[in-house]
This record gives C-alpha cells, structure tokens and sequence, in this order.
C-alpha cells in the first residue's frame, strides 16, 4: 500500500536488541510481525483466494500458492519496515533468516528448497521493491497528517503552469480526483472514469487522453487496479514531476506553433512568475454546462480562478497566473466582459462583484455590457448554447451503466449464443439443446420455476432471461459442461433406478 492512515503508534518501540539494526528501533507492529509472524491475518487477506473466471466470485488457490503469496507478503512488509527505520539489506537478511523468528519463515522455506544463494537472490529482490516503495512514499500516521498532505498537494497543483488546453483539462481532471481524495481521507481513493467525467465536466475520451499524455507520466495520478463490475478504479495521487511539465503538456504530432517568447505569449524562466490560480473555485465551477467546450471553456476556468485569488491584473499576469498565452487571455477575458463577468479599469482586469454565481454586471463607468446581463451560469450556458451538456452526458452514462450490468448478468447466467435461421423471411431464435434447459411448462411468472411433482413454486430455482434454468446458490459456478455432466449422471441414476 502506498501509504496507511491507520495509526499503529510509532512511538511505541520495543527492545529486542540484535546486532546491527536491533528491533528496539522499530515499531512495536514491525517487531512483533518479525518475531511472532502474522497472528491478526492482516497480510492473509487475498493470498489464499483470487477472482474467478466471472470477475464476481471468489476462487480458493492450493495450500501452496496461498502460503507463498501469504508469506511473501509478509516479508515485503518487513522489508518496507526496515528500509524506513534506514537499515541495510544485511540487515534485512540478518531478521529473515533468523531461526527464532516467524516472520521470516518464508524466506527461510526458500533456503531450505531451493539453498542460500536463491534466498539470498529473493530478499535482494524483494529489499528493491521496498526501497522505491520507501524513497517515492510518506508514512501517514493520522487523518489530520493525510489532510495535511492532501492540502500541500493542492497548493502545488495551483502552482504548477498547466499549459494548453490538454493541460486545462488535465487540471480538471486531477482537481476532480483530488475531490475523491478528500472525501476518502487519503491519497488512496476509488473513482471510475464516468464518475471523474461527470465531476470534471469533459467527456471520457478528453479525460483519457489526459491521463494518458500528461498525468501519468507526469507522476500526478496512477491506476493501481482497474475497476471490474460494480467496483470504480482504485487511484492514487503523487506529488507529480514539475521539471517535466513544460515536455508532457505539449500536444502530440499536432501543427500547432511553439509559443513565441517575444511577443510573451506564454511565460519562461526569463520573465515568467509561479503559477497561481484558487483551484476551489474551479472545482465548484468546472461540472456546469457554462464551461463545457463549447461554452465558456476551460480557458475562462483558469482566468476566473487566477483573478478570484488575486484580484486586479493585467494580461500579462494573468499569461502567467493563469498559463494562458496571451491570444488565449485576451479571447477569454472577452468572453467573460460579454456576459458582465469581468471588468476593465486601465489594463486591469478584475472580477464582477458577483462572477462567482454567474450574476453580471455592467462596467464600472456606467455603460452597459453587450445585451442583458446574465443572472446565473445556468443563464449564462443557455446563451453559449451548452445548456443540458452535463444531463445529456450523465444520460449517456446511465444508459452505459445499465448496458454493462446486463453484459454482467448475462454472464452470470452462464448464457450461450443463440442459433439464428431464417423462414420464410423471418429469423427465427433456435435455443441450443443443453442439458439445463427446461420444458416450457415448467416456467412460472416473475421467471420462477414450477416443481412438476408438487406443482408448486420452487424458490431455489429461477428462470434465466434466455429460457435456462440457473440455481441460485452463493456455490453454484458451475460452467456448462459440468452442468451437462451433473445431467448425465443423474439421468443414469435415475434409469438404473427404475
């Protein structure tokens, strides 16, 4: 795990001493896992099981395999303790191989099996993978410490220059993930990719590309598990790689021209000052249709973001603030003066009053903005036309949902493809005799079953959508042929019977 929140009271040590690094110098959940073993299953939840053929259930593994991963388990955590307590593979090696020591019974089975050169080969494995686990991790010991963290990230967020409008959408998308984060109380959150799109305002496709091109390899965002079933993505939020963000946030094989430093249309190292936008006020902002693509866009996000931070700015700020070339600026701050968003004193710009909640306002010297002013952003999407984008999205979303969860149950119901003939211009569905199928007679309303020799309704038993007979049993994953097999075999039984 990247990181924890549970506590396990850091301070609290205990004395064993050993040579070199002794266990006085560890955690009293660290000595006690190298000593005593895994008494509290803690690292057993998984090892012994894994997700069936159908995503849903679960699958006993073999004694064996389930005391391996178990046990390896168990070593790697012991080896993330002690790389965070600063020792050495030596050191590591010295705790494992101990014999008075549980924890390391698995490092000595593979001594035993396999001799101490193949040992030794597995722990200098498994200390690399502690190690970078360690160098790129903090250990969170409280939910005030997670928070703490979680609000130093956003602080670099909206200190970091987002350029483009991959890199607009890619801040949607990472302030969406960061509203996850909070709510979970830790870096470590669940999330699906309709529920990011939905929270960051942008299609599915905009958000991969996002992820793909600029928060992944930036180090802003990582899948650790992708989502099966009724179950979201399990995500994680890194401190992101600021000296390769100029390289990751360019577009890809596009015709667009690299900005010219000149005419200062995006900031350098030469002219330019940090980043700094109030990244709250795009995330309250940024699902509403007024800033869907074809609205007031992400462009306009950033500026109102940059001036509610620091009102009063020229362009040149705010090509700054913002990240915004200085076209960009220029067309977005228009935008916003249309509806009374925005006002001009000079070549200062700052925001209306009320911008905040969509209400416009006419310029400072009296004279009216273009048309009426908008009183609300759902005023304000119905005169860019982008009324009803985050609705139709969501919409489409459900309609994807409900496409999914039927693809599950047909599954479930361990269903077949269907034979389908033609007669007399017609298609006509043939089903496909298996040894689960049922006479017709047989079916109840509501796809119950009817017991032929009781006549009565059998509540074990129902009817699959496709005219097969399912048993409902937490057990029952039997696949066809062993459903074919249980058919024969009681069809024998039954004939030497009689």
């Amino acid at each position: 795990m990247p990181h924890s929140t549970h506590h396990t009271g850091p301070t609290q040590r205990v004395s064993h001493p050993l040579g070199g690094l002794g266990l006085h110098q560890l955690p009293r959940a660290a000595a006690d896992l190298i000593l005593l073993g895994d008494l509290t299953g803690r690292y057993a939840t998984g090892s012994y099981s894994r997700l069936g053929t159908d995503g849903r259930t679960l699958v006993p593994r073999p004694d064996r395999q389930g005391a391996a991963e178990h046990g390896h388990r168990v070593t790697a955590a012991i080896a993330c303790h002690v790389a965070r307590a600063g020792g050495t593979l030596d050191q590591l090696t010295h705790l494992l191989l101990h014999p008075d020591h549980e924890g390391g019974r698995h490092a000595r089975s593979i001594e035993l099996r396999s001799g101490q050169a193949r040992a030794r080969d597995y722990l200098h494995r498994v200390w690399i993978s502690a190690t970078a686990a360690v160098g790129t991790t903090v250990a969170v010991e409280s939910r005030h410490h997670s928070y703490e963290g979680l609000a130093a990230l956003r602080d670099r967020i909206e200190t970091t220059p987002w350029y483009g409008e991959r890199g607009r959408s890619a801040l949607r998308v990472l302030r969406a993930h960061l509203n996850f984060a909070e709510t979970a109380g830790g870096r470590l959150h669940h999330a699906s990719e309709r529920q990011t799109a939905e929270e960051a305002g942008i299609s599915r496709q905009t958000l991969r590309n996002a992820y793909e091109t600029i928060l992944k390899p930036g180090g802003w965002l990582r899948r650790l598990r992708v989502g099966h079933s009724h179950e979201g993505s399990t995500w994680y939020l890194g401190d992101g790689d600021t000296h390769s963000a100029g390289r990751l946030l360019s577009r890809i094989q596009t015709t667009q021209f690299p900005p010219n430093r000149d005419l200062e249309e995006w900031p350098h190292p030469a002219t330019a000052t940090t980043a700094d936008i109030d990244s709250t006020v795009i995330s309250r902002l940024m699902a509403h249709d007024a800033f869907a693509h074809h609205g007031l866009g992400s462009s306009a996000l950033v500026i109102i973001g940059a001036l509610q931070l620091r009102p009063g700015q020229t362009v040149s700020e705010l090509v700054a603030s913002s990240s915004v070339s200085r076209a960009t600026a220029y067309r977005a701050l228009q935008r916003l003066a249309v509806h009374g968003l925005t006002h001009r004193t000079g070549h200062i710009w700052s925001l209306a009053p009320r911008a905040l909640e969509g209400f416009g306002q006419t310029d400072t010297d009296g004279s009216p903005s273009p048309g009426m002013t908008p009183r609300g952003w759902d005023d304000v999407a119905d005169r860019c036309g982008t009324t009803g984008t985050a609705a139709a999205r969501k919409a489409l979303h459900a309609l994807e949902r409900a496409a999914y969860r039927e693809a599950l149950a047909r599954r479930a119901e361990h269903r077949s493809k269907a034979v389908v003939i033609v007669h007399n211009g017609h298609q006509v569905l043939v089903p496909a005799s298996r040894a689960d199928e049922i006479p017709s007679e047989w079916h109840a309303p509501g796809g119950q079953i009817l017991n032929p020799d009781t006549g009565r309704i059998d509540p074990q038993w129902q009817v699959a959508t496709d005219g097969r007979l399912i048993l409902i049993t937490a057990s029952d994953q039997r696949t066809y042929d062993e459903l074919a097999a249980a058919h024969a075999q009681a069809l024998s039984e039954w004939e030497s019977a009689v």
